[in-house]
């Protein structure tokens, strides 16, 4: 996307058919800790832009916009954006007839549309502070967060010590991982408004993504004593509160939450963490209800599946059917819930038959592991705006009676911790299985344990749930015991730290550890263990019957309230009881790899 000072705006012609037809956008999610402020089309907005546009001299072009204005007010996105591309064709310089159109699309979800359109409209009115503050949080929206912090400083100079402004500049400042600085920008304007609730809120927030629960309740509490209904504060709250296992109290605060929320995405988010709330605390009957919410129904981020086939209903026979189960969500999550499988082909039984949709990269080792199923790949695009899952190598749907989402089997078969007791799922390729032992082998004839230690997605709030590749020295300084390393992504920063502390972690050759995930599965199962946080690697070594020992923040959901993941037959968790300091979770898992798997080295440790 190019900036402002570059941009080349489209010509109407080619904007009216987006009226019609929505561009594919760019995906943004919304997540309600992000705690953007202002909306282009709230009362205030919308007044603002009525003030504005009663400047406009031509009548014809005003009566178009007067006309979008009404039809904003009515809800009625799409009538304005074609007012506003009527008034384009009157005045095609018209900034206030862009900044309508503007507004529009970003309501109708066409958000690389609506950002052109945003520039357009600033490009024609430079110094149009909505616009400008419309632009930044758009750009935010879209994870242009460099654009966004332009336009957000420029707002800020424009109207100094705005609390909109200042809120949404730190909140930029908090996803580029920027929290000294957003501390600062905080604080500082705290002291001016101490009476800000949605400024506490904010602190609360990046104080939180630095892995300070504690001190994120405190400023959350502020924020509420000055504003009881404080939305935010009363979700933030709740989620830390759960993260800290004080579930009771901090599902009161989601539950308040909930229905003071306004749009259906922050709707079903809450719901979402009402869900982890249940499920961490091991009460699963009333977490699967509410993890329901994870389709987000009645939201444009709600999965369309192109199947033309009903979709099974809980209280459906599964006896004798010919079902379509699709995975769902993320990689980890497509393992994860695929445990239920048996159970479901034992029901569906040898005169119905199953055929499961899982990511490409998943396609033959599922296909090996369910040999009675037929496997095959989906792909997730965009369409108007809207998530949608396809199958492209299905041609007959005629010969499915009904499809589901491996998700919607949970409440089924896994309604106690001890429904999940159950031997490997996933079956890996014995002959790679054995090619991989050999090349263990040959290094030499101590115990081999896997190892990884972050997410490849690097985000403030994410960050904080692994540990530092620096603290994992004291554990992988265990003589006696070969590390392998399986993380994927560039590690070339991290092995070079462990050389020059002359630490042996040995790298697989001719392995693709993102996308080879067949023969990763065999690679896992010849190892003695997997170390490391929860990820689609630990997630596939559980799966084929791999130890796995999971470096986890305390009171993580998939844990299920135990001290492992029930998930997979032969797990261990090691909860750390800070996500600021990792010294005393490393220290754990120290000792735990000495006795396991270097005893008698260590015999005269002082207890």
């Amino acid at each position: 996307m190019s900036t402002p000072s570059s941009f080349q705006k489209p010509p109407v012609s080619d904007l009216k058919r987006s009226a019609a037809m929505p561009f594919e956008p760019a995906k943004a999610a919304v997540n309600p800790a992000a705690q953007i402020m202002g909306d282009s089309a709230s009362s205030e907005a919308l007044r603002i832009l009525q003030a504005h546009t009663e400047t406009i001299k031509r009548a014809d072009t005003l009566a178009f916009l007067r006309d979008a204005l009404l039809a904003f007010k009515a809800g009625n996105w799409e009538k304005g954006g074609e007012m506003a591309l009527k008034a384009l064709h009157v005045d095609e310089k018209c900034g206030d007839a862009w900044h309508y159109l503007a507004v529009a699309r970003e309501k109708l979800g066409d958000l690389a549309t609506a950002l052109t359109c945003y520039e357009s409209a600033h490009k024609l009115m430079p110094d149009n502070a909505a616009i400008i503050n419309d632009l930044g949080r758009l750009a935010y929206r879209l994870d242009l967060n460099d654009l966004a912090e332009k336009f957000f400083l420029r707002f800020i100079e424009m109207s100094p010590g705005h609390v909109e402004a200042v809120n949404n500049l730190a909140s930029v400042w908090r996803e580029g991982n920027r929290l000294d600085d957003a501390v600062e920008l905080l604080r500082g304007a705290i002291q001016l408004t101490p009476d800000s609730a949605q400024l506490w809120n904010a602190l609360g927030t990046v104080v939180n993504a630095r892995g300070d629960l504690t001190n994120s309740v405190i400023f959350y509490t502020e924020a509420l004593r000055h504003d009881p209904r404080h939305v935010h504060a009363h979700y933030n709250l709740g989620n830390a509160q759960c993260n800290l296992g004080q579930f009771d109290e901090g599902r009161d605060h989601l539950m308040t939450a909930l229905p003071i929320f306004a749009d259906a995405i922050n709707i079903h988010t809450c719901k979402l963490s009402i869900a982890f709330s249940y499920l961490a605390a091991g009460d699963l009957v009333p977490g699967w209800d509410w993890y329901k919410a994870r389709d987000k129904d009645g939201t444009d981020e709600n999965m369309q599946y192109l199947i033309d086939r009903p979709q099974w209903q809980p209280g459906d026979s599964l006896a004798g059917k010919r079902l379509f189960l699709s995975a769902e969500q993320g990689l980890g999550d497509e393992i994860m819930f695929a445990g239920i499988l048996p159970d479901l082909l034992d029901e569906v039984g040898p005169e119905g038959h199953v055929t499961i949709g899982v990511e490409p990269r998943l396609v033959s080792l599922f296909a090996r592991s369910f040999p009675q199923c037929t496997v095959t790949r989906h792909h997730t695009t965009r369409y108007r705006t809207r998530p949608v899952r396809l199958f492209p190598d299905m041609e007959d749907w005629s010969q499915v009676d009904a499809w589901a989402t491996m998700g919607q089997f949970l409440p089924r078969y896994r309604t106690q911790v001890s429904d999940f007791d159950q031997p490997a799922f996933l079956k890996a390729d014995p002959e790679r299985v054995a090619y991989w032992k050999a090349q263990l082998a040959e290094l030499n004839d101590q115990p081999k344990v896997g190892l990884l230690w972050k997410s490849l997605i690097k985000h403030s709030r994410r960050d904080r749930y692994y540990s530092p590749f620096s603290q994992w020295q004291e554990v992988l300084s265990v003589p006696g015991v070969q590390f392998i390393n399986l993380q994927y992504g560039d590690t070339t920063e991290e092995m070079e730290q462990a050389a020059a502390l002359g630490l042996d972690i040995w790298t697989p050759p001719d392995i693709d550890l993102k996308q080879d995930l067949d023969d990763l599965a065999a690679l896992t199962a010849a190892l003695d263990c997997v170390l490391g946080p929860a990820n689609a690697t630990s997630n596939i070594a559980g799966a084929v019957g791999t130890e796995i020992w999971i470096v986890s923040q305390a009171h993580a959901w998939n844990s299920l309230g135990t001290d492992r993941f029930p998930w997979y037959p032969k797990s261990r968790v090691f909860f750390s009881p800070s996500m600021t300091d990792w010294t005393e979770v490393m220290g754990a898992v120290k000792a735990a790899v000495e006795d396991r798997f270097a005893p008698g080295l260590f015999d005269n440790r002082v207890a």
